[in-house]
């Protein structure tokens, strides 16, 4: 079996191995994969944290041996929206962004691969579950990010990576989609039992779930929808603020946390 881990600041992953093919997700810096289909051009991964699988271009594929894949395995984070690491010999300098993964983090240095990186930025550890008003001041941080299929990060994220990737900063695990997302926690019987921290999926007319978001107080949901917002949301479903309509139709509240 071959690994491999995310040595560039963000890395798109494709339904098909085309540079074509629609982006089914991304894999944040530091974040590592299992090799199911090695090829020339393409690989086959499965990513470590979801088991998501998907395509990679080969040309921003870093392999790293079995012994490399357990060691750098890390639960710690960044968790400021876009921070530079600069290669230890300062000769390399890029951003990378909130939830990008630091392996063997310590005393302001981090290796990924063969390399050693300075990170002076704020760091989290993603193993302590944290409180609502702590996920709720990580969700606040995207707000305005730009809608984008497939997307993890504050340039571009998708309604399920965006719910995966704030509730991960604070110490929760979500699968990628919202078709996943949905069988996880406790359903409500009512949108006035729903609290802060609460998922609410939306389905189409086909009853398939096609969007999350995070409840807010005061019947307020924040979601990925053109781009990270809040709106108003009742037992319809997500009241549009600027269009003045229904966005999307409420299928079920769950608690998972």
């Amino acid at each position: 079996m071959s690994f491999g881990i995310c040595s560039l600041s963000i890395v798109p992953c494709r339904k098909e191995p085309s540079g074509t093919s629609e982006m089914v997700t991304q894999l944040l810096f530091g974040e590592t994969y299992t090799i199911i289909e090695d090829g020339e051009d393409w690989l086959k991964i499965a990513t470590n944290y979801d088991n998501y699988p998907c395509w990679l271009n080969a040309k921003q594929h870093t392999r790293i041996s079995d012994a490399e894949y357990k060691s750098l395995q890390s639960s710690i984070l960044s968790s400021e929206l876009v921070q530079v690491i600069s290669g230890s010999d300062r000769n390399s300098v890029f951003p990378i962004t909130v939830g990008a993964t630091l392996p063997n983090f310590s005393n302001g240095k981090l290796n990924c691969g063969d390399s050693e990186f300075l990170f002076e930025g704020q760091s989290c550890d993603s193993t302590i579950k944290k409180s609502v008003k702590e996920l709720k001041e990580t969700a606040y941080l995207f707000l305005n990010a730009p809608y984008l299929w497939g997307g993890r990060s504050p340039f571009g994220i998708d309604c399920s990576g965006f719910m995966q990737v704030i509730y991960k900063l604070n110490g929760y695990q979500l699968p990628r989609d919202a078709s996943q997302q949905v069988e996880l926690g406790t359903a409500l019987s009512f949108v006035e039992e729903a609290e802060a921290g609460d998922l609410a999926f939306f389905d189409n007319e086909d009853g398939n779930i096609v969007h999350v978001g995070m409840v807010l107080e005061n019947q307020q949901i924040i979601h990925a929808s053109g781009c990270v917002r809040i709106d108003k949301f009742d037992h319809y479903g997500i009241f549009h603020s600027d269009n003045k309509k229904y966005s999307h139709m409420l299928r079920v509240i769950k608690k998972v946390i």
